[in-house]
């Protein structure tokens, strides 16, 4: 009788001694994509915030600059754009859009300045710098969420488990090309 015990025991050990840290693994790959997932969805958020502040600042300089009418066009079809994004890349392209119509618009409304002056626009942009520096601060959570990710889907014996359960690398948020240059507007 012990000696069944033992031989029954030894592998229903083994296989313990191998599950648990099986488990482990699988457990931190499943809170790391959670991570991944709910800090993205603190970007689309701020995507969101700036989304809705656009037009309000839009029409409050629309009377001003009817020959910007190109500004206020590109701004509507990356709203569009970013409306129909399915994935995180096709939405950070999207978000790319939008900043660089927005970041021409800001220049125009920063060189003049009766529309700077006006209250409206004063409390619109403030709210959308706010909005653009918390945009930043969650895509750097969303990058530090991703490196985690990555690290521990590449690392042994983590990579073994994240190969046998489909945990697979995500991408960082990069900026787009040319996003380095500052919008030129001339009149």
């Amino acid at each position: 009788m012990r000696t069944l015990l033992i031989l029954l025991g030894v592998p229903l050990a083994l296989v313990v001694l191998v599950a648990l840290p099986l488990i482990g693994t699988y457990n931190s790959l499943v809170v790391k994509t959670q991570g991944v997932d709910a800090q993205w969805a603190q970007v689309q958020t701020q995507y969101q915030r700036r989304f809705d502040l656009i037009p309000n600042l839009v029409e409050s300089t629309k009377g001003f600059f009817a020959q910007e009418q190109r500004i206020f066009e590109l701004i509507t079809n990356a709203r569009a754009q970013y409306a129909g994004a399915r994935t995180p890349n096709e939405q950070a392209q999207a978000a790319t859009a939008l900043e660089s119509a927005l970041a021409r618009l800001l220049v125009i409304v920063e060189e003049n300045p009766e529309i700077r002056s006006q209250a409206t626009v004063a409390q619109l942009m403030d709210e959308l710098a706010g909005t653009e520096n918390r945009v930043a601060v969650e895509r750097g959570r969303y990058n530090q969420a991703v490196r985690d990710l990555n690290t521990s889907v590449k690392t042994f014996p983590n990579n073994l488990v994240a190969g046998l359960f489909g945990f697979q690398e995500r991408a960082y948020f990069e900026a787009a090309e040319g996003a380095e240059e500052a919008p030129k507007v001339t009149f």
